[in-house]
């Protein structure tokens, strides 16, 4: 009942999903086919490029798709067309190769009979061979029809949107109803393509070779051919439409497109600006929200894929300025500033009034049966004990890679393992030590014990919006609206928007419109 409650209140949402989720995912599948079933052809009539783009489709396959994204966003940014790409060459594979196997399997009697009767090759494709091979090739088309629709959910990675975006803010913020609001959509419009899908190959394939010969439909040839041209004109129609609906924009002359890294805090902040640079000015936002972590924001920065985000000077300062960490929260400021504006163009607005630094934490019952209460004491205890840690935070210098070389932490085990669910394996006792921030609200529910920095290792996290300079330039006007946050924001305040949305159910939205009425940000 809770469950069908939830779906009512985001009803609007998962159908906007739900129209970006079919839009991506037909316009992948159509060029996946467009490009695939040639692909096929070509290394069936030339039989040197068949071990090449047999295997470029196969390595393409084992490639990890985070992996993909990895390289494609620095070369092509971020958004719809990263996700299509990718899902595109995952979906090459299936197609090409029962493309293939459908035209290789053909009785060579056959081909031989045609070309008695004085047919050309391309006739003999046309009129014999794609016809015999269309159940074998229609077979891939399926499989990659299947696995587009779930490959898609990764798009919410890189803000091309989609159910993916639900089911991901589900797992950070272990709301169930969020996911199942994602998941179930996708399964069912997985369930109903394949369908769509089949019932196309069956008015497409030739009456004389279907299997089943029972009286149907798809034994009418006229009926047959009416039904794949409709087919194919509701196909047409609802890429039409979902793509109107999700690229629908109000229109604005002055656009500001804002991005967000992927966990609650920064959604919060960047709804937040958001709402007040729309409300006080005439200047519209393209929200791209839940982008990833620092170097997917920043690199969608850097190639005006985005004009803004909010990250942190400690996060500038180590991981993208490549410098050790300190604890001059002045310098570490002042340095981000002045080197940002001087090799990127970008501008470093002012700090937004709270500290949101790295911490370790851990159960209370493993803090008692170790006696843990600062980092220094978890050096002897390492030992039995298992990490899990966001891959952001094993991999930077500021992170875990400096702080092993001040603390000599030597677990058992350490596991890489990003979002909320480093908090459900340290619940479930599947690892005993965790990353946090320290405004993160599940600390608070799930009554953790934050391990206090004793040699002072981490830098200063505080959160400041990155601007291009050529945006601030076009729009002076957003500065003095941002920087009044300034003046309300520290680490109570913040500790709070984020307990509303990990605890409280409430959307990243609904806690920074409450927190702009509290505030009274739009006098």
């Amino acid at each position: 009942m809770e469950f069908l409650e939830y779906i009512l209140k985001i009803h609007r949402e998962i159908f906007f999903f739900s129209c970006e989720h079919i839009f991506l995912s037909f316009m992948s599948i159509i060029m996946a086919v467009v490009i695939g079933i040639p692909m096929g052809i070509v290394i069936t009539y030339y039989q040197k490029a068949r071990k090449t783009i047999l295997g470029a489709t196969n390595v393409i396959q084992a490639v990890p798709s985070m992996a993909l994204f990895g390289f494609l966003i620095p070369l092509i940014g971020i958004g719809k067309l990263p996700a299509i790409i990718i899902v595109v060459l995952y979906s090459l594979l299936p197609i090409v190769k029962n493309t293939y196997i459908g035209l290789d399997g053909i009785n060579p009697l056959t081909i031989e009979a045609a070309e008695g009767i004085g047919m050309t090759k391309f006739q003999i494709l046309q009129k014999v061979q794609l016809p015999l091979a269309l159940p074998v090739i229609m077979g891939g088309v399926r499989i990659a029809v299947v696995t587009s629709v779930g490959l898609m959910t990764i798009a919410a990675f890189v803000g091309a949107g989609g159910l993916g975006y639900l089911v991901f803010s589900g797992i950070r913020t272990i709301n169930n109803y969020q996911i199942l609001a994602g998941a179930i959509p996708a399964c069912i419009l997985a369930l109903l393509i394949d369908y769509l899908t089949g019932v196309l190959e069956k008015a497409v394939i030739p009456t004389g070779i279907q299997l089943n010969k029972k009286r149907s439909i798809f034994n009418n040839r006229k009926k047959k051919r009416i039904l794949a041209v409709a087919m194919f004109v509701g196909i047409f129609l609802t890429v039409i439409f979902s793509g109107m609906v999700t690229m629908y924009k109000p229109s604005s002359e002055k656009v500001i497109v804002m991005g967000s890294k992927e966990f609650t805090e920064g959604e919060i902040l960047a709804n937040v600006m958001a709402v007040m640079i729309e409300e006080k000015t005439d200047i519209s936002v393209d929200r791209r929200f839940a982008l990833g972590g620092t170097q997917i924001c920043f690199n969608a920065l850097k190639s005006k894929e985005i004009d803004m985000y909010v990250d942190y000077t400690g996060t500038v300062y180590g991981d993208t300025l490549k410098y050790p960490p300190i604890q001059d929260m002045e310098e570490v400021y002042n340095t981000v500033k002045k080197d940002m504006k001087e090799k990127y163009d970008i501008e470093v607005l002012q700090q937004l009034g709270f500290n949101n630094t790295y911490a370790l934490a851990v159960r209370k019952d493993t803090a008692e049966k170790y006696n843990l209460k600062t980092i220094s004491d978890l050096e002897k205890a390492a030992r039995n004990l298992t990490l899990s840690a966001s891959l952001e935070f094993l991999n930077r210098e500021d992170c875990f890679v400096g702080l092993n070389k001040k603390y000599k932490l030597d677990f058992r085990k350490i596991i890489g393992i990003d979002g909320s669910s480093k908090y459900l394996a340290l619940t479930n006792k599947e690892s005993d030590v965790i990353d946090v921030y320290t405004t993160d609200a599940l600390l608070q529910k799930l009554d953790l014990v934050v391990l206090e920095d004793d040699r002072h290792f981490f830098p200063p996290y505080y959160a400041v919006p990155l601007v291009r300079e050529e945006t601030i330039e076009k729009y002076p006007e957003i500065v003095p609206i941002i920087e009044e946050l300034q003046n309300v924001l520290n680490d109570t305040v913040i500790s709070s928007l984020n307990y509303k949305v990990e605890n409280l159910g409430k959307k990243p939205k609904e806690a920074a419109l409450e927190f702009i009425e509290e505030y009274n940000l739009l006098k």
